[in-house]
């Protein structure tokens, strides 16, 4: 039978013991965490030159900025819409209307998105496309802003808000990836 004096001595040791082991873990426990953020933080997606040749697959880390430095990097639409998910009022995109042969890379981070060959006229007012030029460089998700469920389009490299996709599109695919032109950077295949 434990008294009064065994049990709080008994009680302190386990206590005591319960703190020794959870500083010793700690570095192990901080070492796995740190790993797993690492491996999170890498992204794979595959590489275009300007010209819109495929390079391939590669691993690159994810790019995090503050606002503050977003702020600085953006114009004030492309923050709004890149950074906010804002939408770029119709018809007034840059590239809504554009005809020239190249590749879209993302106004954030340059990552390569889509390329002039799957652009079509979709008569929405916004860059629409039928496919991305590589499914690894996007992301998609569910957006229910605006009292409906639509399918949100999001840099894979740096989660700039693209726009959204639908199932509207021509062939192949039917699908129409209609993109901000503020959140796309053009570079003209020459």
């Amino acid at each position: 039978m434990m008294n009064r004096r065994s049990f709080i001595t008994s009680s302190m040791l386990v206590i005591t013991s319960a703190g020794a082991a959870a500083r010793l873990a700690t570095p192990a426990i901080d070492r796995a965490f740190a790993k797993a953020a690492r491996e999170k933080d890498t992204v794979t997606v595959v590489g275009f030159d300007d010209a819109g040749k495929k390079l391939g697959p590669t691993q690159v880390k994810k790019v995090h900025k503050t606002e503050t430095e977003w702020k600085q990097e953006l114009s004030p639409l492309q923050f709004e819409v890149a950074r906010k998910a804002a939408t770029e009022r119709a018809f007034t995109g840059e590239y809504a209307e554009s005809r020239e042969t190249g590749l879209y890379r993302c106004v954030c981070c340059s990552n390569a998105l889509f390329s002039s060959d799957t652009k079509f006229d979709s008569g929405t007012g916004w860059p629409s496309f039928w496919a991305p030029i590589a499914k690894e460089n996007i992301r998609t998700g569910i957006d229910t802003s605006l009292g409906m469920s639509r399918t949100e389009v999001s840099c894979t490299e740096c989660d700039a808000h693209l726009g959204h996709v639908f199932d509207d599109g021509p062939r192949p695919t039917g699908l129409r990836y209609c993109m901000n032109s503020a959140s796309l950077r053009f570079i003209k295949r020459m």
